[in-house]
């Protein structure tokens, strides 16, 4: 662990940065910001092929609650995200990070009241956490934001010749773009963030209307920090994933629901599934947005945490 005080615009924080190890192996590079006598601490996980840093704008909005000693924020990188090592297990799956987030609160948030936000792959990470780990829930962990994020249904099986000819190539085409990775990360560096046609499809696939040029860049930026093995690694976890008999054991607690209106890798329809399951849900859609609702609107989902802690 190592330490440091840092100033805010909010006043001065401890922050600490740690090594979480896993029992495969791991190392979740993870920073904690707050007093350890918080009372509560709230715990970020992110999405597929991005890291901690895409909770960057919600952690600053977050700030003058940290300096006032009212919440104590922990962030990290999936494993094989970030500065996070891969640890022993393959293939990897979302129940295998969602031990890893018990790990963590194992690690950094032993005692007290927990109020978990996840964002895509990091809300399903929080479902996997109910799932193996339903005595957590209503124990340690009072509350849970799932941004942009699913219980199942990602993948589907292939309905015509060409989506069953894909299904078919894609392992051995994955297991080549890893086996050559320094070619295919060489390919990627012809066409970097700064690229305007990177920043176009990033927008495309990610971003809603209302984002602007600057998120779009520091979105394509976390993003191509991300190694070609998560892209390839964690694509079949994600259609594995199915938590949707397991969302009763999140309705103890209450639950913030967020989606952009025209997310596309998460849709809205997705988020309506989660809300009818969990009875403590409040599902708020968002106007002018895609997948990436931490940045293009942390003061919302900022809001909804906030919401989530005891006594508000």
């Amino acid at each position: 662990m190592t330490a440091a005080a840092i100033g805010t615009d909010a006043g001065t924080v401890r922050h600490t940065v740690h090594a979480v190890r896993t029992a495969d192996g791991a190392l979740l590079h993870a920073s904690v910001d707050g007093p350890a006598d918080a009372p509560v601490t709230v715990v970020l996980a992110h999405g597929w092929t991005l890291a901690q840093a895409s909770w960057d704008d919600v952690a600053a909005l977050l700030a003058p609650d940290v300096a006032a000693g009212r919440l104590r924020l922990v962030r990290y990188d999936q494993r094989g995200h970030g500065r996070s090592t891969w640890g022993d297990t393959d293939p990897v799956s979302i129940d295998l990070l969602g031990e890893d987030l018990a790990t963590v609160l194992a690690e950094l948030a032993p005692t007290g009241p927990v109020v978990l936000g996840g964002h895509s792959m990091g809300g399903m990470t929080i479902m996997a956490l109910a799932a193996a780990h339903p005595e957590l829930i209503g124990e340690r962990v009072v509350g849970a934001a799932l941004v942009d994020t699913s219980a199942g249904q990602l993948s589907h099986p292939p309905r015509t010749a060409a989506e069953r000819l894909q299904e078919r190539l894609l392992p051995a085409v994955g297991a080549w773009a890893v086996a050559h990775a320094r070619r295919v990360e060489g390919w990627r560096r012809l066409v970097p963030p700064s690229h305007p046609r990177h920043r176009r499809v990033v927008r495309g696939i990610l971003y809603g209307r209302d984002a602007t040029d600057a998120m779009v860049a520091r979105g394509a930026e976390i993003m191509a920090g991300s190694s070609i093995r998560a892209f390839v690694a964690f694509y079949p976890a994600l259609g594995a994933h199915d938590k949707a008999q397991a969302l009763a054991e999140l309705g103890t607690v209450p639950v913030e629901i967020m989606v952009g209106d025209t997310d596309k890798l998460t849709p809205v329809k997705h988020s309506g599934r989660l809300a009818a399951a969990i009875p403590t849900a409040h599902l708020q859609i968002v106007p002018g947005c895609g997948h990436m609702l931490p940045q293009e609107r942390p003061d919302l989902v900022t809001d909804a945490i906030r919401r989530l802690l005891p006594g508000s």
